[in-house]
């Protein structure tokens, strides 16, 4: 008698799908180690130059930084992490610096979902807790290590130039 290739296929199948469920149950006696994903925001606070990290709603870091200057403010809204990058080079029109100490953008790039903004280190640390920036959220090198370290793309960056209950709340109520 010959034997049908096709009824071979499926009658493998049939032990496979057994075989697949019938794993779950097994597993599931065990315990499990899958981390539930938590909720990120990261919290701008223009008027305070501060930037609040907060995971599942509890704040796990809080950081100085320098905002836009007058002339070039920072955007407010909320946005979110479009990408992240080590050691980034700097592009300017006529003007390109690679990695390193006199990187303007510093050692880390966490780009927002307004373009042409961030999130990033410097090479003036003493322009933080200033209005100094062409629009992006400036931190120490540290600093931004450290966040950069914790976020990912897809997370929430609300920039607030106004001190809501929320924000006095996180960053104290005297600027």
């Amino acid at each position: 008698m010959r034997t049908n290739p096709f009824s071979q296929l499926v009658t493998t199948l049939a032990g496979a799908a057994v075989l697949t469920a019938a794993r779950p149950a097994i597993a599931d006696e065990g315990a499990r180690s899958v981390e539930t994903p938590s909720a990120r925001r990261v919290v701008v606070s223009i008027p305070d130059r501060k930037l609040a990290l907060l995971e599942n709603d509890q704040v796990v870091g809080i950081y100085p930084v320098a905002v836009g200057a007058s002339v070039s403010p920072s955007p407010v809204g909320t946005f979110t992490i479009v990408n992240r990058v080590s050691n980034p080079t700097y592009y300017k029109p006529g003007k390109i610096v690679g990695p390193g100490r006199a990187n303007p953008i510093g050692t880390r790039w966490i780009g927002l979902s307004a373009k042409g903004y961030g999130i990033h280190g410097t090479d003036a640390p003493a322009s933080i807790g200033c209005a100094k920036s062409h629009g992006c959220i400036r931190l120490r090198n540290q600093d931004v290590e450290q966040l950069f370290a914790r976020v990912r793309s897809g997370d929430v960056v609300e920039l607030h130039a106004e001190r809501t209950a929320e924000i006095a709340q996180l960053f104290g109520d005297a600027q």
